[in-house]
C-alpha cells in the first residue's frame, strides 16, 4: 500500500458515503430517525457511526486519543451530517497529499475508547477506515430497502466507470503530482451489445 493507492482508496470513500447521503435526501425525517432494530438503530445513527469513526481515526493520525462519542441528537438531518462529512474531509485531505510511503509505513499508537493502547502502522489504519466504512454503509442500504427505497450501488467499479476513464486522485491538480488514471481504463464489456449503461457493464465484472 503507497501514497497512490490510498489516494485512490479516499476518493472511492468519498464518493460512495455522497452516494449513500443524497440517497437519504429522499427519506422523510421520521424514516430517518426510525429505530429499525440494528446495530446503530436508525439510518441516522448508522450514519453518524460511520462519520465519527471516519473523524476519530483521523484524530489518532494526528497523535490524539479522544474519548468522545457523538450522540445521534447532534446531528438531526442529513445536511447536519452532510456539513459536518465535508469539513472533515477537507481535513482529511490536507493529510493525505502531505503523506510519503516512509509515513505509510510509519507504526502509531493509540488508546481506544477503553484505555487500551494498540499501534499499527498508518496504511493498516487507513486501510481498515475504508473497510469499515464500506460495512455500515452496506448497512444502510440494507435498511433504506427495508422501508421501501432502492439504495444506489457503491461497488468500486461502478466509481470507476461513473467518473470515466480520465480519473484522477484527490491532488492530481498539484504540480508535480503523478496524473495517471488512479484505476484501469474502461473494459471493452462496458459498452458490449445489450449493456445500456456503464453499471451494466460493471455488473458481469463485480
Amino acid at each position: 500500500m503507497n501514497t497512490h493507492d490510498i489516494r485512490k482508496l479516499y476518493d472511492y470513500n468519498r464518493w460512495a458515503n455522497h452516494q449513500l447521503l443524497d440517497s437519504a435526501k429522499r427519506l422523510q425525517p421520521a424514516e430517518f430517525v426510525r429505530d429499525l432494530g440494528v446495530s446503530f438503530r436508525s439510518i441516522q445513527g448508522t450514519f453518524v457511526h460511520i462519520l465519527w469513526a471516519e473523524w476519530i481515526w483521523l484524530r489518532r493520525w494526528h497523535g490524539e486519543s479522544p474519548k468522545e462519542v457523538w450522540p445521534d441528537a447532534a446531528y438531526p438531518d442529513v445536511a447536519a451530517i452532510e456539513h459536518r462529512w465535508k469539513q472533515l474531509e477537507r481535513e482529511r485531505d490536507e493529510l493525505i497529499a502531505g503523506l510519503s510511503d516512509e509515513r505509510l509505513l510509519a507504526r502509531l499508537s493509540y488508546e481506544n475508547l477503553k484505555g487500551e493502547r494498540w499501534e499499527y502502522s498508518l496504511a493498516e489504519m487507513m486501510q481498515h477506515v475504508v473497510n469499515h466504512s464500506s460495512y455500515h454503509r452496506g448497512q444502510i442500504a440494507s435498511l433504506l430497502r427495508q422501508l421501501g427505497y432502492v439504495p444506489p450501488s457503491t461497488d468500486l467499479l461502478l466509481y470507476v466507470d461513473e467518473l470515466g476513464v480520465g480519473l484522477r486522485s484527490i491532488d492530481s491538480t498539484a504540480e508535480g503530482r503523478d496524473s495517471s488514471p488512479i484505476f484501469g481504463t474502461r473494459a471493452a464489456a462496458a459498452s458490449s451489445p445489450g449493456s445500456s449503461s456503464p453499471a451494466a457493464g460493471v455488473e458481469s465484472r463485480r
